[in-house]
């Protein structure tokens, strides 16, 4: 079976507002000592070493929220074409932001062509709402345990991606990011989506069974982001639990404004990005204005260098690769 990766990203404090946390467990000591104890001596080695692993770490997991209502502008200057999405989720944190209630955002599908931002936008809320994230990339991968683990009796069995970030992760609460959900397959039986159904029902997710551990956790508060090109290929229960947003690529005014933000970002984290100029040329922004954003960050990371070896503070058109990031067959165009 492929082995998924697990990203876990830590909590940061949201643009001068530290995360306000609390201990939430996620499922109970005793049960978890009662499936340990049942194991047949030298037996099913993964399985115990799940069970001793749940045991050291204990139940409680910190669930996040920030400190009233985060500073978001720069999202919406550096996210132009997520507009209608930030503006969803400033809603849904006012409404719990000088309140006892915990954190509650409605699951989401982010619909757009490739190289618009998409997973990016993901990786930023996880940022702004200061949890950790959990990452599953669905056009990667084909076996229907990928969410919700396969049984410990097959070989090879190991827990799926929410037991795995919600069990050896900080949060009870994280960002779970399903890439490309539309290029999701199955093998035989086996519906790589089918655990959705209950996860994305607050109720249900409450008492999360995980086939591998088969022990309740408490996935109510796991926050869902999923990608996709093409909804059609979506089960309709799994969009109806779900807000869609259709995210279009930038315009070129936004496009260049990305390409801005991105070039200040890029410059302002590096120590060799104090020797060029503060500001590309308009004529530079142009041709970023022509990509995907994407492609933006490799695009100015080649241009810094080219610029570099010729002994210059600033980037011209002609240190950027080719059109869309492309080899030419010259190298850089001239």
């Amino acid at each position: 079976m492929p082995s998924p990766s697990t990203e876990l990203v830590p909590a940061t404090p949201t643009r001068g507002r530290i995360p306000i946390a609390r201990m939430r467990p996620l499922y109970h000591y005793g049960e978890v000592e009662q499936k340990l104890a049942r194991l047949p001596p030298k037996e099913h080695e993964s399985l115990r070493t799940t069970y001793e692993r749940m045991l050291e770490k204990g139940p409680e997991r910190f669930q996040v929220k920030p400190a009233g209502l985060p500073a978001m502008e720069h999202l919406y200057d550096e996210l132009p074409n997520f507009q209608d999405v930030l503006d969803d989720i400033r809603r849904q944190l006012a409404l719990c932001s000088d309140s006892r209630d915990a954190l509650e955002i409605t699951p989401m599908l982010l619909l757009g062509p490739p190289g618009v931002g998409k997973t990016h936008f993901a990786r930023e809320v996880a940022q702004l709402l200061g949890t950790g994230m959990g990452f599953v990339s669905m056009s990667a991968l084909t076996a229907g345990w990928v969410l919700s683990g396969a049984n410990a009796q097959w070989k090879g069995a190991r827990p799926g991606k929410v037991f795995e970030t919600l069990v050896d992760g900080q949060y009870a609460n994280p960002v779970m990011v399903v890439d490309e959900i539309d290029k999701a397959r199955g093998e035989h039986a086996y519906d790589p989506l089918g655990a959705l159904y209950s996860l994305l029902e607050h109720d249900t997710a409450g008492a999360f069974i995980d086939e591998f551990a088969e022990v309740p956790v408490d996935a109510s508060q796991v926050i869902w982001v999923a990608t996709a090109n093409d909804e059609r290929s979506i089960p309709e229960p799994i969009l109806n639990r779900m807000n869609v947003f259709e995210v279009q690529a930038p315009d070129r005014d936004a496009a260049r404004t990305i390409a801005l933000r991105l070039y200040q970002r890029i410059r302002g984290s590096h120590d060799w990005g104090q020797r060029f100029a503060a500001e590309p040329s308009d004529e530079v922004l142009e041709r970023l204005a022509e990509i995907a954003p994407r492609e933006m960050r490799r695009a100015w990371m080649t241009a810094f260098g080219n610029a570099k070896l010729d002994g210059r503070d600033h980037v011209a058109p002609r240190d950027l690769p080719g059109a869309g990031g492309r080899r030419t067959a010259m190298g850089f165009m001239q």
